[in-house]
């Protein structure tokens, strides 16, 4: 008995000490400081272009871009070739198949759920054939820390560079095509080379997240955060702001986590994610159930004032028939219009009074 009650204590405890090892982390931090900025730079750019993802509907194109970048970086690894490179050329291939067939991604979901499955195939086929770690193919679905180096940090930061400042070149037209494509077409903004141009920008931070979160979880990047920031306010550039920093707690977070186990980054960094995405969702509900309580307890007060004058309640200030009736003749000024303008032909005019009086005399 007591056996059966202390067996699963130590499995708890086992666990527990594979997910948390902080020996030496100290050290660990210190020479895996590239692993730590890189998810600083992934962070800023899955935030400003998830945003962006989700106004357009995107997030089923991301996971289908994710796909073909992993089976990239699988053929690279299979080829002798340079994985970031490989995954960029999956990524970008992905993201022009999508973009040149319409002006919204969302509107195709049938071509991506088709892309999807032959993009994991092919990347499963690649990973068949390759001979070497099996830690190198398993790094590439669920993300490795360790694998980022100073010239694959620089990489990233160059990326980042790439494509947040082309985001701030077409932000204006991109966000009126995003938020309403039809009003935008007819007033001629280019649908087809903005949906070309994000496709392109969503390929390029598709394939830089897919070198530490790996090809699996790359949404809990691009798509959570924006997710999450867009349940808590509805302002354009107030939901960039809040993606950017959840993107980099989840991110930062999960890799100062990750750091301390000896599991891969990418169960730290959805937990995280999902974590916030939680939250901002109880906090957007609680918002709404309270504004509509207090528009509620605002029209039922507004009724009842309106009848406070008389004890039958026909003596407020809007009831018919009392001296401040809007169709009333005191009503606005001395003509009995409502806007208080005098215009020609008004009964109170005073030079048509004028008139009428010489007339009588």
């Amino acid at each position: 008995m007591v056996t059966a009650t202390i067996a699963p204590v130590l499995a708890l405890s086992g666990l527990w000490d594979r997910v948390f090892v902080f020996d030496r982390y100290g050290e660990l931090l210190h020479l895996l400081s590239q692993s730590v900025l890189a998810g600083a730079i992934l962070g800023l750019v899955g935030g400003v272009i998830g945003t962006f993802i989700l106004m357009r509907d995107g997030a089923f194109a991301v996971h289908g871009i994710a796909e073909l970048s992993f089976a990239g970086a699988a053929l690279a690894l299979l080829l002798g070739f340079d994985v970031v490179t490989g995954s960029l050329a999956g990524s970008v291939a992905a993201a022009l198949v999508i973009g040149l067939l319409g002006a919204r991604a969302g509107h195709h979901n049938a071509l991506i759920g088709t892309l999807m499955p032959f993009g994991l195939g092919l990347g499963i086929l690649f990973l068949a054939l390759y001979q070497g770690r099996s830690a190198n193919k398993f790094s590439l679905l669920t993300g490795q820390i360790v694998s980022v180096d100073r010239a694959q940090a620089l990489e990233m930061a160059v990326g980042a560079v790439v494509v947040i400042g082309a985001l701030l070149v077409i932000w204006r037209p991109l966000t009126f095509a995003s938020v309403d494509p039809d009003v935008a077409a007819a007033k001629g903004v280019p649908m087809r080379s903005l949906s070309l141009a994000f496709m392109l920008l969503t390929g390029i931070a598709v394939a830089l997240s897919v070198q530490v979160v790996g090809a699996l979880l790359v949404m809990a990047l691009l798509i959570t955060p924006a997710a999450a920031a867009v349940r808590v306010t509805a302002s354009p550039l107030k939901a960039v702001l809040l993606a950017v920093l959840f993107a980099e707690l989840s991110m930062v977070g999960g890799i100062l986590l990750a750091l301390a186990g000896s599991l891969p980054i990418s169960p730290y960094v959805t937990t995280i994610s999902f974590a916030i995405y939680a939250v901002c969702r109880a906090v957007g509900a609680l918002r709404r159930r309270f504004s509509q309580s207090g528009r509620a307890g605002g029209a039922g007060r507004s009724r009842r004032s309106g009848g406070a004058g008389r004890p039958d309640g026909s003596g407020g200030p809007d009831s018919p028939g009392e001296a401040g009736r809007a169709d009333g003749p005191h009503a606005g000024g001395p003509t009995g219009r409502s806007d208080g303008v005098t215009r020609p032909g008004d009964p109170g005019r005073p030079e048509e009074a004028a008139s009428s009086a010489r007339t009588d005399r």
